[in-house]
């Protein structure tokens, strides 16, 4: 991998569940120039484009807010082409083109290695087969992501970077329309290439084709770049009526600030409180989750509820609504999947109306205990006016209630009573997390919390084929595949592991995680030494990757 590349290389790497967090990581690294243009002539005049640079090289990232739910199939095989023409399919203009047009359209104007990622709502139903093709033409495609123009994603203009100048250039120099027929493959990062033949039709050509273009914008979205998206994202095929879709949008407003995430114990100690934002398709991250079947059930249960009082708010403002508490206990055992529900909760929450924001704030008994004298009392006001809208969030909430008199958990135990019986405070919803049977002994010695949290989830220990389902869904995201004997391999390491495990100290998922990290890690050694080359080798999982990782054994018992 040569140094000047990594930049590109970087954004290669990403996918669905990576591409955010790359995106906030790129606008706070000092050494990478970024900047958000609205369109960039001649090809991407209707797109949200960004620009990323650094001294050697630079990378364009195209949004497409082309709000398809229903699936698209690029028929490209070999060669790129403008249009796309495929049976069931009206013709259309490939936005792939565009931006490998627009790639090199730069790379003739700066003479740097320049890299496009296309990030779409479209489902490419045959994107596995185009990966090849499309990096040859130096661009890659993300496909099937979700509601991209409510996605906010920051920049670092920060003029003292040189590399600034790149991005200069091309706007005080708009990009001239490449003289060129259809694309073809280009080696890749090619340094200097050769222009092509002009085609003396071409002029005829690209008139027509924007006119093509014009006049699928229009017709997809009606009045013009500008035009509200918003019914086409919508998912109508659920039957949902106007104040349904209404109360269900899950798009983040635009003028919601989520707290920084830190507070104050006292004037000599800070302490740093995770925040975990709303996700704008909480109800498909909740049907994705392996097993968490009752969970499913009995959220659908308490969101329908709050729905239908809201309902009744706006059909029947006389009509007594009933009282719902928010207020949860997640009990289970690590790696069942506590914190990702509580994300996907505090979301669905806002969807119905019930929460103004939907985040949610992590703590646990650390956050609150200090040094000082009150330091409790100030710190769980800073943490409940952090998660006014969204969800409070505390890990192992026994922990706060020792048997000792004098535990200062005691004074964060009854601060927390005393909001939860302000009946004011309605915006938030409180979770309690931990393990069954101390979550149990802490409802036992506070009775008053028994009915202050009459949402009870359990999240049971996966089994061995959900845990294989979970293996198969992670190593997806990296587009990673077992072969045949190393799949067997997997599953024999994973189904000793279980058998041998402490049910007490299991890890479920976080389990698999570790093993597929350490699998990941003997994958890379492997590939390295062996010099592999070519993408699916370097993706394939072999039975020589497969390396145990210790199990957790039960306590030997003292007695007899």
């Amino acid at each position: 991998m040569r140094k000047e590349y990594r930049l590109i290389n970087d954004f290669k790497k990403q996918t669905q569940t990576t591409i955010w967090k790359h995106l906030d990581a790129m606008a706070v690294n000092y050494a990478v120039y970024s900047s958000h243009l609205k369109g960039l002539a001649p090809y991407l005049t209707d797109f949200d484009v960004y620009l990323y640079c650094d001294n050697s090289s630079m990378v364009v990232v195209c949004l497409d807010y082309c709000g398809h739910c229903e699936e698209q199939t690029y028929e490209e095989s070999e060669t790129l082409s403008p249009l796309i023409l495929s049976d069931g399919h009206d013709s259309r203009v490939s936005k792939v083109w565009k931006l490998v047009q627009t790639v090199r359209s730069i790379k003739n104007q700066l003479m740097i290695p320049v890299y496009g990622l296309l990030i779409t709502e479209a489902d490419i139903t045959n994107a596995y087969n185009l990966y090849d093709m499309w990096d040859s033409n130096n661009v890659t495609v993300i496909d099937y992501m979700k509601r991209l123009k409510y996605r906010k994603i920051r920049v670092n203009e920060d003029e003292e970077l040189a590399c600034r100048s790149y991005v200069n250039a091309m706007i005080e120099n708009p990009l001239p329309a490449l003289e060129t027929g259809n694309p073809i493959n280009q080696p890749h990062l090619e340094e200097n290439s050769q222009t092509e033949a002009v085609d003396p039709e071409y002029e005829e050509f690209e008139r027509m084709l924007n006119d093509f273009i014009n006049k699928e914008y229009n017709e997809t979205f009606g009045n013009g770049p500008t035009a509200d998206h918003q019914e086409l994202d919508m998912d109508d095929d659920d039957g949902e009526s106007d104040f349904d879709a209404d109360e269900h949008d899950t798009t983040p407003e635009e003028d919601v600030s989520f707290p920084d995430g830190e507070i104050e114990q006292n004037p000599n100690v800070s302490v740093n409180v995770e925040i975990l934002r709303p996700i704008p398709n909480p109800r498909e991250e909740l049907d994705k989750l392996v097993g968490c079947n009752d969970i499913k059930q009995r959220m659908d249960d308490l969101l329908n509820l709050t729905s239908y009082n809201k309902m009744l708010q706006q059909f029947c403002p006389t009509a007594k609504q009933h009282v719902v508490s928010l207020h949860s206990l997640f009990l289970g055992r690590p790696g069942t999947g506590k914190t990702t529900v509580c994300k996907i909760y505090g979301s669905l929450l806002r969807q119905a109306g019930a929460l103004s924001k939907g985040h949610v704030v992590v703590c646990d008994r650390s956050t609150f205990i200090g040094t000082l004298w009150g330091d409790e009392e100030r710190s769980v006001r800073q943490v409940l006016d952090m998660a006014k809208g969204g969800v409070l969030m505390i890990d192992e909430a026994y922990l706060l209630n020792s048997s000792h008199p004098n535990d200062p958990g005691k004074n964060v135990i009854q601060l927390l009573m005393n909001i939860l019986a302000d009946e004011t405070q309605r915006d938030i919803a409180i979770v309690l997390c931990g393990y069954n049977e101390p979550m149990k002994k802490l409802l036992d010695l506070n009775p008053g919390l028994q009915s202050r949290f009459p949402n009870r989830f359990e999240f049971q220990d996966f089994t061995i084929d959900e845990l294989l389902e979970i293996t198969k869904r992670r190593v997806l995201d990296y587009g990673y595949r077992f072969i045949e004997e190393a799949w067997q391999k997997y599953v024999d390491v994973l189904s000793s592991a279980y058998q041998a495990r402490d049910t007490e100290t299991w890890g479920n998922a976080r389990f698999v995680g570790n093993l597929l990290e350490r699998i990941y890690i003997q994958h890379a050694s492997r590939c390295v030494k062996q010099q592999t080359k070519g993408k699916s080798e370097l993706l394939a999982i072999t039975p020589e990757d497969i390396v145990p990782i210790e199990v957790p054994r039960p306590k030997a018992k003292i007695g007899f």
